[in-house]
């Protein structure tokens, strides 16, 4: 395999300053119970391994996105206080999610939402597409973040 051919052909990152202690933050967007309140395309989480989160959960989810209802199980493959990154064990495409969480000097906290991966079949074919309605999707999730863990 080639070089080219290893590296995701999506890889899209957002961010978003949130008024609130990393711990706080941090606490409530890594729980995946809480997923359905603020990721609009996610409808339904169910643990496949006991709680607590740690590395080796995994998690299955079902998304709505692009017209399609997705399922995909992911594992925890890090998990910290200031990240958690989660790849996919059974789905549609190989995919990565991760949550990085920055306290900033003025009690902030910055989140950076981060989706990587190499869709294939016919999701490889329409990969621009995805990128530009995941970026959208991702802002969108944030924003949502940011409004129910400063406005409760």
């Amino acid at each position: 395999m080639t070089e080219h051919a290893e590296r995701p052909m999506i890889d899209v990152a957002v961010t978003e300053v949130i008024r609130r202690p990393v711990g706080v933050v941090a606490d409530y967007a890594s729980d995946p119970w809480h997923a359905p309140e603020w990721y609009a395309n996610i409808s339904e989480v169910e643990w496949k391994t006991p709680g607590p989160l740690q590395v080796g959960t995994e998690l299955a989810f079902v998304a709505h996105f692009l017209g399609r209802e997705l399922r995909y199980t992911y594992a925890v493959v890090e998990q910290t206080v200031e990240r958690l990154v989660m790849r996919t064990a059974e789905g549609p495409f190989p995919m990565e999610t991760s949550y990085g969480y920055v306290s900033m000097p003025d009690g902030t906290t910055r989140v950076t939402l981060r989706n990587r991966g190499t869709p294939n079949g016919f999701s490889r074919l329409v990969a621009p597409f995805m990128r530009i309605a995941m970026q959208r999707a991702m802002r969108k999730d944030l924003a949502a973040l940011k409004r129910v863990l400063e406005h409760g």
